[in-house]
């Protein structure tokens, strides 16, 4: 093996290259692109305080974003490499005036 990591470390870069993966070829994940993340990350920041409100252009994003997709994310460590917190991203469809799915 040319890494001599651990198994958690290779998961780590993993899933780091599935993010570049997914950045560079702007390929959507839950209908949403590299772009349309960014554009709710400051609403959704782990080290933001005070939280912003979402903007004009995060709320259009998750109105057409497939928020049930979203919710199986939840809990996925690739959010900290987006420096996104769960809790708060979990709050943006209800500030966008859209509904959360019931089991998310």
């Amino acid at each position: 093996s040319v890494c001599s990591c651990d198994m958690a470390g290779k998961k780590a870069l993993a899933l780091a290259l599935m993010v570049v993966l997914v950045a560079a070829t702007a390929q959507a994940v839950c209908d949403m692109d590299n772009d349309d993340f960014m554009a709710c990350q400051p609403a959704a920041a782990a080290t933001t305080d005070p939280q912003p409100a979402p903007s004009e252009a995060c709320c259009a994003t998750l109105g057409k974003a497939d928020l049930r997709c979203l919710c199986s994310y939840k809990n996925s460590p690739w959010l900290s490499l987006y420096n996104i917190d769960p809790k708060r991203a979990m709050e943006l469809p209800a500030k966008c005036g859209l509904t959360t799915p019931p089991d998310c």
